[in-house]
This record gives C-alpha cells, structure tokens and sequence, in this order.
C-alpha cells in the first residue's frame, strides 16, 4: 500500500506530504488547487509512468513539472511483501525527465486509475513487468494499459495494430455469449454498483444498432421495461458501467496472466478514482464509495484494498460517515489561503460526522457561507437584522415576512423561528 507521499517544488504549493491510510483515502478542494495533479503524482509514484507517456492522446494525465526554478523532488514509500520500500526521484532539466534509482522500480500490486474525464489506466504486476538480462535491468512488456475515453469503448491497441483490449462492446458482448465466470463476474459488480435494490443495472438482451455495424451491442435491461444499448446510456449510467467493466476486466487479464506465469494472484489493489461523484445521481452518490469497496473486495477476496478518492460532493463525504475508521481512513483537504506563505495547503482534517450533508457544504471541506440559494441566504441575513433593529415597524416585518414565506418552505426552520420571534413580539398577527 501506499503510505507516503511529499512533493517539493511540485505543484501548486512549495511542498506538499501526505501519510495515507491503508484503506479510504478522501481528497477535497476547490478547483485548480491540485486534486487532480495529486492524482497524477500518485500514479505515477506507483508506476513511473505519467498516463500521456503511454497514451499520446490523453488529455488528462500530463507529466508533472517543477513549478519554479531549483531543484525539484518526489518522495514516496509504500509497503511491499516484505518491508516497506522507499523511493527518491529528482527533475534533471536537461532531460526534461524525472529521474532516480537505476534498474527496476520497487512496483506495488494491481493499480487502477480512472480519471475525470473518463480516460483509465491499468498496471498491472503479471503483465507490466520487468526482467534482469545480462546482469541489467529491462522493461521486458509495456508499462501500463492507458485508455481515452472512446477506448474504453471501442478497444486499445499497442504501436504495432495488435488488440491489447477489445474494449467494453466486443468484450461484453463475448462474456454474454460465453455466459462463464467473467460475464457472471460482470453481473455481480454492475448489482453491487446499482443506484438502489429497486434500480438493479441489469445486462439485456444483444441488439444491433445500424446497418452499418456489425457489433452485437450489449443493452441494460431498464426498470420501465426497455433494453437500452450501452451505447445509448446516460452519462451516470456509462460512467458505472465503465467502472464495472474496467475493474472485471483488468481482473479477469490479470488472474489468466497470472495462471500463465504459474503465479499467485495479486495481495495487493490500490484504486485512484478522480472525481467520483462524475455524472451520478444523488442517490448514487450515497453509496458508490462503499459499493466499489464491496466490488474490489468480492473480485479479489484475498487481496488488500486501498482506494484513494477525491471528490466535490458533499453527499460522498456524508455517505462515508457511518464506517470511516481513523485507523485505516483518512480526509486530506486542499485550502487555498491568499494570506499564507505557501497559499495552497494540504491538510490531514479530523473526520467527524456532520449528520448532514448541508453540514458538509459549511465546514472545512467546501467552506461556504451557507447552504443555501446565495439569495436567499442574503434576504435571512436581511430579516435577522431587522429583528435586531429596535425601531423596526410593523409594516417592514409584515413585508420582510411575504419574501421571506414566498422565498422558502413554509417548514423551513428559520422561517418557523421568524415567525415565533416576530408574533412574540407583537410584529406579526
């Protein structure tokens, strides 16, 4: 697992250390402060590889460069079979490469990464190896499976036009004629990362879409009764199924790698996911993170888990509140702070449950002022300085009381307390 990481002269910030928990890691902050760029670090950490390296036509995924002039270091350990493995890489400019211990890296186990803007990434120990020939250490196989959004979908090819993945269409569709363990494996995940009991993502029947097309396209059979294509899907609903299909499939390659090798399957999965909450309803939102735990846990059962997660959702946060562990869960937050020295600051923040997610909205995760339409929020400010003014009269409560009745709910709890405030004092009838 992962266990830290620091950055300096990296970033949006001078320096930058995170102590990661061996479970859930939360990653918070406003846009542009680096959520994403940590991302890329991390994977890169696990790898050496930055995503574009492998894939020219990402457009996430770009190498990290030192942010002012100077020397420019990645730190990083994590935890092996055995011990704890450290590693130290530093920018050499004229390179324009980052650079460290010769020979092979200390990899860890199975890394996974899906990105924001749909792009996923897969290292994978059973097939992105390395070799000692002659006495030297060599990349004997590609260093990762690097896939834009549209390849995830129509499948991945290496420099030589030979297929490395068919991509979710073939291979979904050639699971469901085989009708064996990978399609079966396939059906549990897209269960457990259905919305709700009541909403099961369900595989339909095959179908063909276009003269023009000879694929046997995959379909979800909907709770109103129709097959959709997959093709066809909304966004939230492609934005699960990818996942799904991603997590079988990297599985599925990697235990027939694995047997090929006359191996043991990984002990080890850590999961990057950015910006989960992409695209998903709020009932989704409520509990992908415990359902994606789930889906790693039943696909390698023997396996540890760590996911690493960031999000602007505070339903995500609140959905977490129930199981979060200080002893194997962490919450980092990114702030930016105009009068500090460093500006953007990384903080490990104390987890403490909201009881709300609006709670969330107004603390250290999201900083606002209120939870409410900024409007709104302005007219109550308003009404709480009018029942502060001695001289206030009766006609300005009484129109102060119709925008306020017309703005909210009429069980709305400020409203009821302006209203027992007010007819306590005589203002209203």
């Amino acid at each position: 697992m992962l266990k830290r990481l620091e950055m300096t002269n990296v970033g949006p910030a001078p320096s930058m250390e995170l102590e990661l928990a061996p479970r859930l890691n939360l990653l918070t902050g406003d846009n542009g402060l680096g959520k994403s760029f940590l991302f890329d670090i991390t994977w890169w950490a696990l790898t050496r590889k930055w995503p574009v390296e492998v894939n020219a036509n990402l457009t996430a995924g770009k190498k990290g460069l030192p942010s002012a002039p100077g020397e420019a270091t990645i730190r990083f350990s994590f935890t092996g079979k055995v011990k704890e493995e450290q590693y130290e890489s530093s920018y050499t400019r004229k390179d324009q490469a980052w650079t460290g211990r010769p020979g092979r890296p200390v990899n860890p186990e199975l890394v996974l990464y899906a990105m924001a803007d749909g792009s996923f990434a897969v290292w994978d120990p059973a097939r992105n190896y390395w070799r000692t020939q002659n006495g030297v250490d060599v990349q004997e196989r590609r260093p990762a499976y690097v896939f834009n959004p549209s390849e995830i979908w129509d499948g991945l090819k290496g420099e030589d036009g030979k297929p490395l993945c068919n991509g979710l269409v073939q291979d979904w569709a050639g699971w469901q004629k085989e009708n064996g363990e990978a399609f079966h494996s396939l059906k549990s995940v897209l269960e457990t990362l259905s919305p709700s009991e009541a909403e099961p993502i369900t595989p339909g029947k095959l179908t063909r879409i276009s003269l023009d097309d000879a694929r046997d396209i995959p379909t979800l059979a909907m709770p109103y009764g129709q097959d959709v294509p997959v093709l066809h899907a909304s966004s939230g609903m492609r934005r699960i199924i990818a996942l799904a299909y991603v997590l079988v499939w990297a599985w599925e390659e990697h235990r027939k790698a694995s047997e090929l090798l006359t191996d043991f399957t990984t002990h080890q999965v850590i999961f990057l996911v950015d910006e989960i909450e992409s695209h998903l309803h709020p009932k989704w939102q409520l509990k992908i993170i415990r359902s994606l735990l789930e889906v790693m846990k039943s696909l390698a059962p023997t396996a540890e888990v760590q996911l690493l997660v960031s999000t602007h959702s505070p339903l995500v946060l609140a959905s977490v509140e129930s199981y979060f562990d200080e002893n194997k869960d962490a919450w980092f937050d990114l702030d930016y702070d105009p009068k500090a020295e460093t500006g953007v600051t990384l903080n490990r923040r104390p987890f403490e449950p909201q009881g709300d997610a609006s709670n969330w909205l107004t603390g250290d995760a999201f900083d606002l002022p209120s939870a409410r339409n900024p409007e709104y929020a302005q007219l109550m400010e308003e009404a709480a300085e009018l029942l502060d003014d001695s001289n206030a009269t009766e006609e300005r409560v009484v129109e102060m009381h119709q925008r306020l009745s017309a703005a909210l709910n009429p069980k709305d709890s400020f409203l009821f307390r302006w209203r027992g405030i007010c007819s306590k004092r005589g203002l209203l009838s």
